[in-house]
């Protein structure tokens, strides 16, 4: 089979960074299904993965950790899918990933693909929809309400780097079953309205003091905070903007330790999304990330939730992959930057 890898950590630039190859098709068992992938996309973790980790053996190493395709094979304990159904994913961090023709997939952490988007649609959304479910739901534990209601709740979420792939589906998820109000940050006019259109009830400018922003809004503090990306920057401010009791939940990785203690007069709490955690430790309710993928499919289906895709680079192949990594490590990226076909 087709397949894109590399043996060497190496700026993205050169040649053999990522290179064209192939590999044996791999054989579904277990819990395991065969996907064949139609599609996939590209997030910061394959550049971030790319730049620092190889195969000892000095075999190819295959990334990738969004992918939509459809189900050729499965092995014989799996009760969920079967050969012909469409799926969508975001995989195990520990295992082959999807940029490859064929992938094997633990049948828990796979969804049924939204019926009204393409592949290509589709695979823009399993890596940030796990993060930004887990993040709001299970750290944060902002209440839930279905999907037509319009009650207004008095929960006041703020996300910072909203503009980027998990905050673009946050935002969404967050409007869609919930009924608190968003405040999004961005800096930019293009990805200011972009987090407008995903339906942020304000949008404040992260290059500037968080706090005088929000009190201008008419809002004393906030209750829960996804903070997306510049944690080291942020947290400091982070206390006075959030409520007694308030939540932050991070997924980004700061460079320098965080003074968690400025959080125990309110009574503040900080959690950390990881979406790999479940399948790398093969957790009890590893299953978890299938029902919200086919939730969040559903969503889809209804009109409440669109995809993130932003931009389609083409085939997937070594120079396309490239390009993508080189414009997500540009930082400049708005939506998910996708790929389609061999």
């Amino acid at each position: 089979m087709k397949a894109i890898g590399y043996k060497k950590s190496l700026p993205i630039n050169e040649a053999e960074s990522l290179t064209d190859i192939e590999l044996p098709q791999p054989t579904a068992s277990g819990r395991d299904v065969l996907v064949k992938v139609n599609a996939i996309a590209v997030n910061p973790v394959d550049f971030k993965i790319r730049q620092k980790a190889i195969n000892e053996d000095g075999s190819y190493k295959v990334i990738g950790w969004d992918a939509a395709g459809e189900v050729v094979a499965v092995g014989e304990a799996v009760t969920t899918f079967k050969p012909g159904d469409v799926v969508y994913y975001a995989g195990d961090l520990t295992r082959q990933g999807s940029n490859a023709e064929y992938q094997l997939v633990d049948e828990r952490i796979v969804g049924s693909k939204p019926k009204s988007l393409s592949f290509a649609e589709a695979a823009a959304l399993p890596l940030t929809t796990i993060t930004a479910w887990e993040l709001l739901f299970e750290h944060l534990a902002v209440r839930q309400q279905s999907a037509d209601s319009t009650a207004q709740s008095d929960e006041v979420i703020l996300v910072v780097g909203a503009a980027g792939g998990v905050g673009s589906i946050l935002i969404q998820l967050a409007k869609a079953i919930t009924g608190a109000t968003v405040i999004a940050t961005a800096s930019r006019a293009d990805s200011q309205a972009w987090v407008k259109s995903l339906g942020a009830d304000h949008v404040v400018d992260h290059t500037k003091p968080l706090l005088p922003q929000i009190e201008t809004l008419g809002i004393k503090q906030v209750s829960h905070i996804a903070s997306l990306n510049g944690a080291g920057s942020y947290f400091d401010d982070y206390p006075a903007v959030l409520a007694t009791f308030g939540k932050i939940a991070m997924i980004d990785d700061p460079a320098t330790p965080l003074d968690v203690m400025k959080l125990k007069t309110k009574s503040q709490s900080l959690h950390i999304e990881f979406m790999f955690a479940r399948s790398m430790y093969q957790a009890a309710d590893m299953d978890e990330q299938s029902k919200l993928l086919t939730r969040v499919a559903d969503l889809v289906d209804q009109g409440y939730v669109k995809t993130t895709s932003g931009k389609n680079l083409g085939l997937i192949n070594a120079n396309n992959l490239k390009r993508a990594h080189a414009e997500l490590e540009s930082g400049t990226a708005i939506g998910k930057i996708v790929l389609e076909g061999f």
